[in-house]
């Protein structure tokens, strides 16, 4: 028996209560016999369903019954069950109590059957990636810079910056970004004039002002944050060429690790890096020759990785 069909026969009898047997086949495409089966089937489920008797008999939920507030088929509870579980596992969740709690209340309200079901997914699944070390952003805010993005209206944003200096600040918010579990704002920062992109778990607290602003033109928000996040001012600025095409740099080197530009056979490399050794390290795991530019101080940690890696051959 479709779940489908016999949620479509609840919503019918929802909508157009008294519906005769005749009327229900003809919209749901099946026979009398059939829809008496649903109606049997609901029953059991614990939804009454009422018969009236006679020619013009039709169907009807028991008067004063009131349905739950979640019906789902089983491919859309176990597409809810499944993106609870990968936002609890990416970090894109708004916390663990949360998801807990949701999981729960959706294994409240389903049929046993298909809660079973569903929790047999839940407790079996394992995923290969690595989870995200979790920056949660609040449900609150998270609403309030959305809406407020979609309006197109100023925010004023109270922010505490990673060295812990707290600061308020008009905002025109372009967009959110969720990028390596933490969630990102881009937008126009008035107290410093130019786009900027801010954490949101940094984000202490998010009030509209009312102010409208215009649409920016062609502004890609995940681009920016990228952008953005290969230009934090670590210790250490690194140029590079590789010796490698464009295509297959971009194709190994995410935006947010580094800026890329020049041409096939000279593409340069321009980072950021708190500790040169984790920078050699990647140079060598590309596999293409390439040339320091600068720091002096990173060919000192190539050759060191050199001999570390021939000493342990």
């Amino acid at each position: 028996m479709s779940t489908n069909r016999v949620l479509a026969f609840l919503e019918l009898l929802q909508a157009r209560p008294g519906l005769t047997g005749p009327e229900l086949a003809a919209r749901l495409e099946v026979d009398e016999r059939t829809v008496r089966r649903y109606a049997v089937r609901l029953t059991d489920l614990g939804v009454p369903v009422e018969a009236e008797r006679g020619r013009y008999g039709g169907y009807r939920l028991m008067p004063g019954y009131r349905l739950p507030p979640l019906m789902l088929t089983d491919d859309e509870a176990t597409a809810v069950v499944l993106g609870l579980l990968a936002g609890r596992r990416t970090g894109m969740s708004v916390g663990e109590a949360a998801t807990e709690s949701a999981l729960a209340k959706i294994q409240r309200v389903l049929p046993a059957s298909l809660r079973e079901r569903v929790r047999a997914v839940e407790e079996t699944l394992a995923l290969t990636a690595r989870a995200a070390v979790p920056a949660p952003a609040t449900a609150g805010t998270l609403l309030t810079l959305a809406d407020a993005a979609r309006r197109r209206v100023r925010v004023r944003l109270a922010y505490r910056s990673f060295r812990g200096e707290a600061s308020e600040r008009p905002v025109d918010p372009y967009g959110l970004v969720f990028h390596s579990g933490r969630w990102y704002l881009t937008g126009h920062d008035h107290r410093s004039g130019e786009v900027r992109t801010f954490r949101v778990d940094r984000v202490s607290g998010a009030v509209p002002t009312g102010e409208e602003f215009p649409e920016p033109d062609g502004f890609d928000p995940v681009g920016h944050v990228l952008e953005s996040l290969a230009g934090v001012p670590y210790r250490y600025e690194v140029e590079v060429v590789l010796e490698t095409t464009l295509a297959e740099a971009r194709r190994r080197i995410p935006p947010s690790v580094a800026t890329l530009s020049g041409s096939d056979g000279e593409v340069r490399v321009v980072a950021r890096a708190e500790r040169l050794d984790g920078m050699a390290r990647m140079l060598a795991g590309l596999g293409w020759p390439f040339t320091i530019v600068r720091p002096g101080e990173l060919r000192g940690e190539v050759r060191a990785l050199a001999r570390r890696l021939l000493g342990e051959a």
